[in-house]
């Protein structure tokens, strides 16, 4: 190596690793969690003056609070929470898999959530329950579907930025709802009350079997089964991950790339769209433009930490709500005193730590140095 190339070699080379085995995987992770809570602990002392054994005592009290009634509520509240995160999650990964940035959850579900209430006012007093069940399933699986399909369509035709596409059309299902409401002229709080203020119907709402939260946490559970059957066991399943392999690859195959794009925006929308009817015809029994709550987007992160794997989306998805129900219950809390937006930015750091772990277990930090540099050599670390 000449003296000028030698002078200018970098002083850090990023390589990719072999992979490790699952112990190390583990470990890093698991050091990279570590990390981040004495962070979150740290800031905590130093920014709030608020013990931090005691900031963490008060975040898993609110998920599994000591007084046994209260544990039966928060358990099942924080269950119900997992399941809708849970089924935006299953409906972003297919798309993933086949490298189809869906950032589109959110606009897709509240189409569903808006088809659902619009079956529930229009039905009610002409037709009976179980016809306005089934009609708001159908009608809420297919706005989603509909809605995704329109990107892939696009993509698969004109090659179009998904990302960009699906993204805008969020802002546009968020005002379409708005828009709703303002001509409905309704109350915010329950579909039930649908002509006023008397709430003389519990129209379309999707019974109760148990409690409450139950059905959708089973609907959640049998999706997330049915999700891995059909990526990992199904012919589908294997064209989709060929396609995000590579498309040249799929296309020598004989798979036909734009039809597996429409195919599985299809189906990744129909399940947003069912959890549109999870959420309003299943608890919320309401309809805003906030009522998905940001959960579209937080799917996103859950299916990568999960490596868009269901059954991992399940253990990514209890952390993520353990997380936000102890943020909740700290910015309500009399002995903390903490706003919201501060518990907020723990579980950030928390979610940053975990995401960023990926890259060492991935790639290999190697550092120049300086003794061997001048024969031309690396340290690795």
């Amino acid at each position: 190596m000449k003296t000028s190339e030698r002078k200018h070699e970098p002083l850090l080379h990023i390589a990719a690793r072999e992979p490790l085995p699952w112990h190390w995987n583990l470990l890093i992770r698991a050091a990279g969690i570590l990390a981040a809570l004495l962070l979150c602990a740290l800031l905590t002392w130093v920014i709030t003056e608020k013990n931090p054994i005691e900031f963490a005592v008060t975040v898993w009290h609110a998920s599994f609070p000591a007084n046994p009634a209260q544990f039966r509520i928060s358990f099942w509240s924080m269950l119900h929470d997992l399941a809708i995160l849970l089924m935006l999650s299953l409906a972003v990964t297919p798309a993933f898999r086949m490298r189809f940035w869906n950032i589109g959850a959110e606009g897709q579900t509240l189409v569903g959530c808006l088809l659902t209430a619009i079956c529930m006012r229009s039905m009610a007093g002409n037709a009976p329950n179980w016809l306005i069940i089934l009609c708001s399933t159908l009608g809420a699986i297919a706005a989603g579907a509909v809605w995704g399909v329109i990107p892939a369509v696009f993509k698969a035709r004109f090659g179009t930025n998904e990302t960009l596409f699906t993204l805008m059309m969020n802002y546009i299902a968020a005002r379409l709802v708005a828009y709703f409401w303002v001509i409905w002229k309704g109350p915010r709080s329950a579909l039930g009350m649908i002509n006023g203020s008397e709430p003389v119907y519990q129209v379309g709402w999707l019974p109760q079997i148990g409690n409450e939260y139950l059905l959708n946490i089973l609907i959640a559970a049998v999706c997330a089964l049915l999700m891995c059957v059909y990526l990992y066991q199904s012919k589908h399943g294997f064209e989709l991950s060929v396609v995000g392999e590579s498309q040249k690859t799929a296309s020598y195959l004989g798979i036909r790339v734009g039809w597996v794009t429409v195919r599985t925006m299809l189906l990744s929308g129909a399940i947003c769209g069912l959890t549109g009817l999870m959420i309003t015809a299943g608890h919320d029994h309401t309809i805003d433009e906030g009522i998905v709550r940001g959960r579209g987007f937080t799917a996103v992160m859950v299916s990568w930490l999960a490596k868009f794997n269901p059954l991992y989306m399940i253990l990514a998805s209890f952390l993520i709500v353990f997380l936000q129900h102890g943020a909740k219950d700290i910015a309500s809390s009399n002995t903390i005193n903490i706003n919201e937006s501060f518990s907020e930015i723990l579980i950030g750091i928390i979610l940053f730590s975990i995401i960023g772990t990926e890259f060492f277990i991935r790639y290999r930090v190697r550092f120049r140095h300086h003794g061997a540099a001048q024969k031309g050599g690396l340290t690795h670390v």
